[in-house]
């Protein structure tokens, strides 16, 4: 199945990805791996994105779709993919339905998880990372054992910068003003599917498989 994935930060996209992208036996593809990927290993397409990341400027569309085109032709995406974090803007959306009408595929589906904006600052806010390993935690659905401390490594756990609520509003503000419209694109097309994203973790993604499989 050739799917993407939409909705607000902190709705959950990234692990509804890892699920979905077991059951289906397709490739979890986001934007920020795909880029990471061609930096390191050195490509021409890392190393013009890496010019832009450097700097603090947002990757171009003609180079993010340049990359995303590259991906999607990999072996592993012959039998489907799963776009996490892509498109984020009509452009984006318009110029993706170029590319894969040159590949001669169609997508099959576009799921939103719907999570209300007071939910997901709650969400965000309670989120806790560990300084040393990375390890993440939630102060309500996933605690340390001791507060504040990691389980893994013992190393403090802090509130990443993009978790404070003023970073979230913004990123909420600019996900309403460019991603959201995305929305009425692919429901005018006949591919969306919504899904409310405050259930649980599992609840949600066997609700998705099941109208995947009738679609």
């Amino acid at each position: 199945m050739r799917l993407i994935l939409l909705g607000a930060p902190g709705a959950g996209k990234g692990t509804q990805a890892v699920n979905l992208s077991q059951k289906l036996n397709v490739p979890h593809i986001s934007t920020g791996d795909i880029f990471r990927a061609n930096i390191k290993e050195g490509t021409e397409l890392g190393r013009k994105a890496k010019e832009f990341i450097d700097k603090g400027l947002l990757v171009p569309d003609d180079l993010t779709i340049s990359i995303v085109k590259d991906r999607l032709q990999k072996a592993d995406c012959k039998n489907g993919f799963l776009l996490d974090g892509f498109p984020r803007t009509i452009p984006q959306a318009e110029q993706l339905d170029g590319v894969l009408s040159d590949m001669g595929v169609k997508l099959d589906a576009v799921i939103n998880l719907e999570v209300p904006d007071d939910v997901i600052v709650k969400r965000m806010a309670g989120r806790r990372v560990c300084r040393g390993c990375g390890m993440a935690y939630h102060v309500l659905s996933n605690p340390p054992k001791s507060e504040g401390i990691c389980d893994s490594c013992g190393e403090a756990l802090i509130i990443r910068d993009d978790d404070k609520e003023q970073t979230v509003l913004e990123r909420l503000k600019t996900y309403h003003e460019k991603t959201a419209p995305l929305i009425d694109y692919y429901e005018k097309k006949d591919l969306l599917l919504r899904f409310d994203g405050t259930r649980g973790i599992m609840e949600t993604t066997n609700e998705i498989m099941e109208k995947l499989i009738k679609k």
